[in-house]
């Protein structure tokens, strides 16, 4: 890593409503200053709210998918220069769910990506394998390929983050082996030292998969984990901010 700071994001998913804002000020209450950088991606109807309330705080706020147009007849689509003017600065692309239940490919992601980046929005690309794939041992083969194709030329230590979500333990309360983790993660910024030189070796990786306070610590110690991508425990305060605690004191 380079001195870019640990990030703890949470995906609020399709969750939440005005008065789930509770949560958001419960943490800045109790991590005003945190250790790490510390980002919730809430659904796009809180996005503005949730961004002014943390003007001029040590949170950011993020979306959870965009168009790759700007602008345009795409109903129910938001553009990634929406979320900007909303006041986000991240944007999740690519999560495993997006692609099962939306049919994302590869090549789509990556042209979101460029969007994202267009609009100034930094870009958290997830990668990750199903079950079946970790079965038959092809979980290299399957991320390396969507590193290749998700990623477009230009990646940066500020402008890309990338989560490994191994889409089997995401929600199930299942974990792969700390060892399992760590095979993924250095073979990720392997890959992206690779392509992006010393870019990519500033690159952040976040882990994702049923992150939650009783196995935060280990999981933050294994090698190339930079922080979490965080489901369900990020609903919470309580729970979210002991995971910021966890990754801060890593």
């Amino acid at each position: 890593m380079t001195a870019t700071r640990k990030l703890a994001a949470g995906n609020w998913k399709m969750n939440g409503t005005a008065a789930s804002l509770v949560e958001i000020e419960k943490l800045l209450e109790t991590h005003p200053e945190p250790g790490c950088e510390m980002l919730i991606c809430p659904p796009a109807t809180l996005i503005a709210q949730t961004a002014w309330r943390c003007r001029d705080k040590h949170l950011k706020i993020g979306g959870q998918d965009c168009h790759w147009e700007s602008a345009g007849a795409h109903t129910g689509d938001i553009s990634a220069a929406m979320l900007a003017d909303a006041g986000a600065s991240y944007v999740i692309l690519g999560h495993s769910e997006r692609r099962s239940d939306h049919g994302e490919t590869d090549i789509e992601v990556a042209v979101k990506t460029r969007a994202a980046w267009g609009a100034g929005l930094a870009a958290v690309v997830c990668v990750g394998e199903t079950e079946r794939q970790r079965d038959l041992g092809t979980t290299l083969v399957v991320v390396g390929g969507q590193l290749d194709t998700s990623l477009p030329e230009g990646c940066t230590a500020g402008n890309l983050v990338v989560a490994y979500e191994p889409v089997w333990a995401i929600g199930t309360g299942r974990t792969p082996t700390l060892a399992e983790i760590a095979e993924v993660h250095d073979f990720i910024r392997a890959a992206l030292e690779r392509r992006f030189g010393a870019e990519g070796a500033g690159v952040r990786i976040l882990y994702g998969g049923s992150v939650k306070p009783s196995n935060a610590a280990e999981i933050f110690a294994v090698s190339n984990v930079d922080g979490a991508l965080v489901g369900g425990a990020s609903l919470k305060a309580a729970d979210f901010g002991a995971i910021v605690d966890a990754l801060s004191a890593a």
